[in-house]
């Protein structure tokens, strides 16, 4: 029999060391108080990336695309590099650092500037089409990086969820294809990714640090990055703008995918990401409050429907 021994970091969560590799390993049933805080983790943080897309909106109305994602991405990069040294958070070990690397290229980077330069010519509305395929795809990823077996009922309601929000939110914007569906489509990808990663590396060290050591990984790049597309992107500084980047930076860089990281490892990453299901409409919700688009009546009818599958696949075994 191996050996096995427990390790406890800094902040308290116990860390399993020893031969097996925590991608290849199974995790322990979360007991319920688990599966309720993870749960609620994962929901807060769908609830703070249903704002991404209107914030971002606003943010382009004082910043140019790229000056948007690299400042962003710096100024979350100093709030977390703050959080790291203030608590001297070792640096990661080595054998973390090609997963972090994944993070940082799907969600620090690839994430906000695809879909930023899609919303330069699509409406939030059509652009939460990508929101409504990335539960799937990330619990397909999952799938294939990490093992995850869900049961057949999982994957009945996860794709007839993927169909209502995605047939809900076309039917919104239009049902036309539009030049940014590249872009769309583009970060899906990489968002998925990047999710299933984090949610790995989650099992073995906080989820904030994930995302922290992510973002400070990518200071050599986002630094002169934003210093170069600040000097040629004009700035037009108005109080959506700054609102919009503030909250770009802090709410869904750091604080949202802190709380999402750790509820994706602490139930699961195809479960967790189920819950994005209800995301697109939140987006949608916001779109109305905050910038002027319309609703149809089919809106309550697919809410209904999406809870609906997401209850299912919190309750589908695996």
């Amino acid at each position: 029999m191996r050996a096995q021994s427990s390790a406890i970091d800094r902040t308290g969560i116990a860390v399993r060391t020893g031969a097996e590799s925590p991608a290849t390993t199974a995790a322990p049933s979360p007991a319920p108080a688990d599966r309720r805080s993870g749960t609620l983790l994962a929901a807060l943080g769908v609830t703070a990336f249903s704002l991404t897309f209107p914030a971002t909106a606003w943010g382009l109305e004082g910043f140019g695309p790229w000056s948007l994602v690299t400042v962003r991405c710096v100024l979350a990069a100093v709030l977390a590099g703050g959080c790291l040294l203030a608590l001297k958070i070792p640096r990661p070990a080595r054998r973390h650092l090609p997963g972090l690397a994944v993070v940082a290229a799907g969600v620090v980077l690839g994430f906000p500037l695809l879909t930023t330069l899609a919303l330069r010519s699509s409406t939030t509305a059509h652009a939460a089409v990508v929101v409504g395929l990335l539960p799937l795809t990330t619990a397909l990823f999952s799938a294939l990086r990490t093992g995850a077996r869900p049961s057949r009922t999982f994957w009945v309601a996860a794709c007839a969820g993927a169909a209502a929000v995605i047939g809900f939110t076309v039917q919104q914007s239009g049902g036309a294809l539009t030049g940014a569906d590249a872009y769309l489509f583009g970060a899906l990808l990489i968002c998925a990714a990047g999710y299933t990663e984090g949610g790995r590396l989650a099992r073995v060290m906080p989820g904030w640090q994930v995302i922290g050591w992510a973002l400070v990984l990518c200071l050599p790049l986002s630094v002169p990055g934003a210093l170069l597309a600040l000097s040629y992107e004009p700035v037009h500084l108005t109080a959506h703008g700054v609102a919009g980047l503030l909250w770009v930076a802090a709410g869904s860089q750091f604080l949202g995918l802190v709380v999402w990281y750790r509820g994706m490892a602490s139930i699961g990453i195809p479960k967790a990401s189920q819950l994005q299901l209800a995301q697109p409409l939140l987006t949608l919700v916001w779109s109305v409050l905050l910038l002027g688009e319309r609703l149809t009546p089919a809106a309550p009818l697919t809410a209904a429907a999406v809870l609906v599958c997401i209850a299912l696949t919190q309750r589908a075994r695996g």
